[in-house]
């Protein structure tokens, strides 16, 4: 057999721990080798597997290029003045030249000035920082601006997941809204008393639960037109119908609390009904207002929400604030209330964690909880400016607390996780197997139902499954995207020994 990521019987058993990653192997040395050469190191860990993309939003994740491409195809325009796709209307129809205060995206699309100022617009591309206008603003920005032309959730799957697959990714957990538009107008309509078990019966009897046929309707509808562009199930498939897809509902930050807890209740609901649903998290800017001074009733509505569904997955965007963006008391526990309050399973940037009140405390409840943090190296850099020997990442690892690489908003930031993962090798000197235990820890860390294959199970990595093996990989969906992973470590390591990268 050769040589792979792990080494042999000893240490290659799977029992509590992972196994332990060959330095000699073909993959390992090949990496040493091209390691100082970006252009050779981005080539290697492109084709390298890779796990889990874990934080994605999916909105955020497909390219400019894909929107303006949509707008074409809905008749929509692009208003030069908010520099936004728009609908037509009977007053304001789009511009047929290029001159147009809202000329139509064909025309955009054909003019070649138009066409990047329509990209940088849509994107953090070639955004500079300018007073009163900030690259954390742009950012945010740029999601309401491409709003219009994110009407066919399949078209963006097909985009996000086949990029994912062309990587080698397994799986990947998307941030999505399916009806969540609609149970935030019944939260709206429903007044707001204060009395969290009181709203979630008023709520519930106001026909949150009425909505959950219709979102499974629209999962459906998506994935189907996924499907159908990725070619899946025919011989032209392209590499995304490979690739396990899950969906995290959104609950937006800056709602008044009916609402908020309206969406945060009904994403549980569907949660406990839709497998293809694994969890929720809370979205938007942090440093928003609302979204700071309802921070606490937040972490006690997503409490008060497992208490009602104690299966529920818990993600959370938290800590991703820096000082100069809000005011250093704003630095002293978030991180901490996701997870002691909401009991978040994983935490989103955590990038303030050394303002944090008792930081290592946190950090050693962190670590024997395994609450992951879900590092984005890329976006912490354009929003908060936190880079290099700034970021926390090496405090994480150091203290033991589990940590993935993902993307949060590659479309968005004009990147893609080889990217992230090259990063972290070149800001923080990540090896080849530090690689290969971010790739296991972000399907260890994943929401995808059952035992994990690192557990006492009888599997032996590199030998063929035996009868206690198979029961387990048979029962989890989780040990077998982690068994599927170490097939494809160890058809990379061929790969390598015989030249092919």
């Amino acid at each position: 057999m050769a040589p792979g990521p792990t080494t042999g019987p000893t240490t290659g058993a799977v029992g509590d721990a992972q196994p332990a990653v060959a330095a000699d192997s073909a993959a390992a040395r090949r990496f040493e080798a091209v390691r100082n050469s970006p252009p050779e190191l981005r080539a290697f860990l492109y084709r390298m597997p890779k796990g889990a993309d874990l934080h994605s939003h999916l909105t955020g994740a497909v390219y400019a290029e894909t929107y303006l491409r949509l707008a074409q195809a809905a008749n929509l325009c692009f208003d030069r003045a908010a520099k936004a796709l728009v609908a037509p209307t009977t007053n304001k129809p789009c511009g047929t030249t290029k001159d147009s205060p809202q000329p139509a995206a064909s025309v955009v699309i054909a003019d070649s000035v138009l066409y990047p100022v329509a990209l940088d617009a849509l994107s953090t591309r070639d955004a500079l920082p300018i007073s009163g206008y900030s690259l954390h603003d742009q950012f945010f920005a740029t999601f309401g601006r491409f709003s219009p032309a994110t009407g066919s959730t399949g078209d963006l799957l097909a985009e996000v997941v086949d990029r994912a697959g062309r990587q080698g990714e397994q799986h990947v957990e998307l941030m999505v809204s399916f009806q969540t538009w609609a149970a935030a107008n019944i939260g709206k309509a429903t007044p707001w008393t204060g009395d969290l078990p009181q709203m979630a019966e008023r709520l519930t009897a106001a026909g949150l639960p009425a909505l959950i046929p219709q979102a499974k309707k629209d999962i459906d509808a998506a994935e189907a037109r996924m499907r159908a562009l990725l070619g899946c199930g025919t011989s032209a498939a392209k590499p995304g119908c490979g690739v396990s897809v899950r969906y995290l509902q959104q609950v937006s930050r800056t709602q008044a609390p009916s609402p908020a807890f309206a969406v945060t209740l009904f994403n549980a609901m569907l949660a406990a009904q839709e497998p293809r649903v694994v969890g929720l998290n809370f979205v938007a800017p942090e440093d928003n207002p609302v979204a700071l001074a309802d921070y606490d009733l937040h972490m006690r509505m997503i409490a008060e929400t497992r208490r009602r569904f104690p299966d529920t997955n818990v993600a959370l965007h938290a800590g991703e604030l820096t000082l100069g963006l809000v005011p250093p008391e704003e630095l002293r526990n978030h991180i901490r209330k996701a997870v002691e309050v909401a009991g978040a399973k994983r935490i989103g940037h955590g990038v303030d964690l050394m303002f944090e009140d008792d930081p290592q405390g946190l950090l050693r409840q962190m670590a024997a909880r395994k609450v992951a943090v879900e590092i984005n190296l890329t976006s912490n850099d354009v929003i908060l400016g936190v880079v290099g020997k700034n970021h926390p990442f090496p405090i994480y690892r150091a203290a033991g607390v589990p940590t993935v690489i993902s993307t949060d908003d590659e479309g968005v930031s004009r990147i893609d996780l080889t990217n992230e993962l090259e990063r972290g090798v070149t800001e923080f000197g990540l090896g080849y197997g530090d690689l290969v235990r971010l790739a296991r820890a972000s399907l260890e860390h994943s929401f995808l139902p059952g035992d994990s294959l690192w557990t006492a199970n009888g599997c032996v990595v590199g030998e063929s499954a035996s009868a206690a093996c198979q029961t387990l990989l048979d029962r989890s969906e989780k040990a077998r995207l982690q068994w599927r992973l170490e097939d494809a470590f160890r058809r990379f390591d061929r790969e390598v020994a015989d030249g092919k990268l």
